[in-house]
Order: structure tokens, then sequence, then C-alpha cells
């Protein structure tokens, strides 16, 4: 199984990017995943370029070893952060919630390596012309904000669509969604969920444990016709669709979920929180650390396929 081209691209150890999740992904948590041999990303979310220059320089005390930046196109502070990164030698950068391509013409006079997520494969073969060196295909499993297809059916179809490396998201937890994930034509893997129930993740200790408690029903969809978001079902989730199917108004929703990623992350408040996790929570069992997560998911890859006997 050749895993080089995107450990080349990227300078990893492993084909393996960590999820660029709001309020999550800070440069302690980015830091661990590049020490332990994948790429580590600062998730800028909705924070300014100033915060995201402190982070910068937070994980550049902390590691030696390549990170990068997603961005979340529809923040407010997309284009400040899209030029500080060219102006810090940001080598990666990854991006979400909207197009990149009036930002990649930039990015890549700078010398980066741009690899937006996408939700079709139209557009994975736009930001192939407009010249990203790789693509992220995330599907619904993931946890977030998500679109309408499912990895297993998205992966190959994009493979299928484009020339450049396809990294797979959305339901990966162990070596045997990786290998899965090879199987369907995909170069590398991102991984999020699974990271929540890191030893180093930021995040409080009670979405931790709702991580390690999870079943494989414990998420559900809020917003799913506007802004689809898979959480684990708590109070607050189940009020949310429940005011949908009401017919609340916009301004209702978003009033009730006002903070309340926050009061999941910083808070661990289980019943009004947003907390943000994918299927793959239910193999979830216990908190590890980072580089444990990793060489779980990759030392064993090559003999696990060996027992499998496929043909």
């Amino acid at each position: 199984m050749n895993m080089n081209n995107i450990n080349q691209l990227l300078g990893t150890k492993y084909p393996v990017i960590q999820g660029g999740m709001a309020n999550i992904a800070t440069a302690k948590l980015a830091a661990a995943v590049s020490n332990a041999g994948g790429l580590g990303l600062i998730g800028a979310g909705g924070n300014d370029a100033a915060w995201v220059k402190e982070e910068i320089q937070k994980i550049r005390q902390l590691t030696n070893k390549p990170f990068g930046v997603n961005i979340m196109l529809m923040s407010p502070h997309a284009k400040d952060i899209a030029q500080l990164l060219i102006d810090e030698g940001v080598k990666v950068v990854t991006t979400g919630a909207g197009n990149p391509v009036p930002y990649m013409e930039a990015w890549k006079k700078a010398g980066m390596i741009v690899i937006p997520v996408i939700p079709t494969a139209k557009l994975a073969m736009r930001v192939e012309q407009a010249g990203a060196d790789a693509v992220i295909a995330e599907g619904m499993e993931a946890g977030g904000h998500i679109g309408k297809l499912t990895t297993m059916a998205m992966v190959p179809q994009i493979v299928d669509a484009v020339k450049i490396p396809v990294i797979a998201a959305g339901g990966i937890g162990d070596k045997r969604g990786v290998l899965a994930a090879f199987a369907l034509g995909a170069k590398g893997v991102q991984i999020g969920t699974v990271l929540l129930a890191t030893k180093e993740c930021p995040i409080h200790e009670n979405f931790k444990q709702l991580v390690v408690d999870a079943t494989d029903t414990s998420t559900i969809i809020t917003g799913s016709e506007k802004a689809p978001v898979r959480v684990i079902k708590n109070q607050m989730a189940v009020k949310y669709i429940d005011l949908e199917k009401s017919g609340a108004s916009f301004e209702e929703l978003e009033h009730l979920t006002l903070g309340s990623l926050r009061k999941a992350v910083m808070e661990g408040d289980v019943e009004n929180g947003s907390f943000m996790a994918g299927q793959i929570a239910g193999l979830v069992k216990e908190v590890k650390t980072v580089k444990e997560v990793l060489d779980n998911m990759f030392i064993d890859v090559e003999s696990y396929k060996d027992t499998l006997n496929i043909l």
C-alpha cells in the first residue's frame, strides 16, 4: 500500500491530517499531532487574525515538524487570515465553509500547499483547476458542519473526477477505516472525532467523556436543511430539532445555539452545549495520547490487511 505521496507532500510520517475543529484545534492539539507523525492544524474558526498569529507563534515553540492552518471561509476574518498565512510563512492551508478559489493564486504564489475540504466532485474539479495540491473529501459521517454525501459513496467518485490526491474524511477512527479509505482510492485520511478523546485535546473532560460513552446512534443532525451540523444528542440538540420541526424562525434557532460550542468545549455543559462529533464516536472507548491514536491507526495496517484474505 503506497502511502508515500501525501507524506512527501506534507513532510509527515503518516498520511493523516488533523481536522481544523473550531475552538478545539489549538496550537496545543496541533503540535501533539505533528509531533506524533501527522499534520497538525490550527483551526481558525471564527477567531480573528491576531488570535491565529498567536497560535502560530505558540506551535513553533511546541514543534519543529510541519503544521498547517484551517480557514473557515465564511468567517468575517477570512481575508485577513488568508494574508496572515502568507506573511507568517505557513506552509499548508486547508479550507472549509466556502469557495477558496479567490485566495488560491496568492497562496500558490507564496509557495503554500493548498488543500480544500470539498463536499462534491464538481467543487473538487474546480479547485483542482485553480491549483489545489490535494482535496479532502469529507462525508456526512463527520462531526460538525456536514454535506449530504457519505464517505463511502463520495471518495471513489472524487478520486475518479480529479488527478490530485484525495484525502478521505468522515467516519475514520482506526486502522480499518484507514484501510477502507485507501481501498476507495484515497491517498490519506483526515481525522477529528477520534482526537477529541486524547490527553492533549484542550476540551472539557465532560466532552471527552461524552465521546467515550457514545454509541453508534449517539449523534444527530441539527439544522438539517440550511446548515446541517452533526452533534452528540443532548437536551439542547433535541430542543433544536423540535423547534425546527415546529417551524421556528432562523433567529429563534440562532438564539438557542448562541455560545453553545463554547459551553461544550470550555464549560462542559452537557445539557446546553453543542458537542460536535462524528458517527465514529461509538468506536472510541478510552482517552489516549495522540501518539497512541496515530500509531494504532498506521503501524499495524499492513499486517492487518494481510489477515483479511480478501481475494
